[in-house]
């Protein structure tokens, strides 16, 4: 009897969480699923099943807008992945010696960036990268490097690189203090068998610690993912909705800001905006689902 009873303590301190949970995200998330269902004809809601991602990816006015989003995206992603992680795995790895000095005053420095607000980031670094009024031609000039400088949130080519490389020095202190953690979690009597065998310094880090933060740096790629599949904030406050120059800083969460409240001259419509967040859902679905079920298990393998 004493195995079959429920637990009603557990259930009273996990309702308030589950509720809350399920008001601001559960019932969402399934109303714009719903949502991408139907259309507006005459001013009336009509079910229209998948018609709407059928526009979506076969319409050309639509389909133009949503690939190129979606490749801004993926290069937005690339960036921190190739840059954030990296830097944020070796400023852990500095922080973590023994012997570094202020070592708690690095890391409070680096991680300040990342409690600041989006709005306040993406205003900041637009005075400070203008060409009238910013403070980036005159510091490059003290320096000499002058011809370096360039309108580079104006220029396509450069505008949504340079915005990914903004939200990279804003977050960098996430993916360093999570393997600042994993690095301290490592017992002192594996590095001291080590030590016994001749490996120390450098080569302690690639083929004792690393091995054993992989399953960190694991969780830290998925979340970066999924936080720049759901960006949004920086490129409005940097670019606007419209992320200019000419879409070239365009991802999905503007794309879909667009086209659901609607701007300027543009409607809004909430079933194609709808439909497009279902779509960034799917690809957020996929890519963690790769992780777990593939990326995930290889590292347990790995690892036991």
């Amino acid at each position: 009897m004493n195995g079959k009873r429920i637990k009603w303590h557990i259930v009273v301190f996990l309702a308030p969480a589950v509720l809350v949970y399920t008001a601001i995200m559960i019932f969402p998330l399934f109303n714009t699923l719903r949502l991408a269902l139907y259309s507006e004809v005459d001013q009336v809601r009509v079910f229209t099943g998948l018609d709407n991602f059928r526009t979506l990816f076969g319409d050309p006015r639509w389909s133009e807008s949503f690939w190129n989003a979606l490749g801004n995206n993926f290069w937005f992603f690339l960036i921190h992945m190739l840059v954030q992680n990296p830097i944020g795995i070796l400023l852990a790895a500095i922080l973590s010696h023994p012997r570094l000095r202020f070592a708690a005053l690095y890391r409070s420095a680096i991680f300040v960036p990342t409690i600041l607000s989006f709005v306040i980031i993406g205003f900041a670094w637009k005075l400070i990268l203008s060409p009238i009024w910013g403070i980036a031609p005159d510091m490059l000039d003290a320096i000499g490097l002058k011809f370096l400088y360039a309108p580079w949130l104006g220029k396509e080519e450069y505008a949504l690189t340079t915005l990914a490389l903004v939200s990279v020095w804003q977050f960098v202190g996430i993916p360093m203090m999570l393997i600042y953690a994993a690095l301290l979690s490592i017992p002192e009597e594996v590095l001291e068998a080590g030590e016994i065998d001749g490996i120390t310094g450098a080569a302690a880090f690639w083929k004792i610690k690393l091995p054993l933060i992989l399953p960190s740096i694991g969780i830290i790629s998925i979340l970066t993912f999924v936080g720049n599949f759901n960006a949004f904030d920086l490129i409005y406050a940097a670019q606007g909705a419209l992320a200019g120059p000419d879409f070239s800083t365009d991802i999905l969460g503007t794309f879909m800001y667009r086209t659901f409240f609607g701007f300027q001259l543009q409607l809004g419509d909430p079933h194609m905006g709808s439909a497009i967040a279902a779509a960034m859902f799917g690809i957020i679905l996929i890519g963690v689902c790769l992780y777990l079920f593939g990326i995930q298990t290889r590292m347990r393998r790995y690892q036991f």
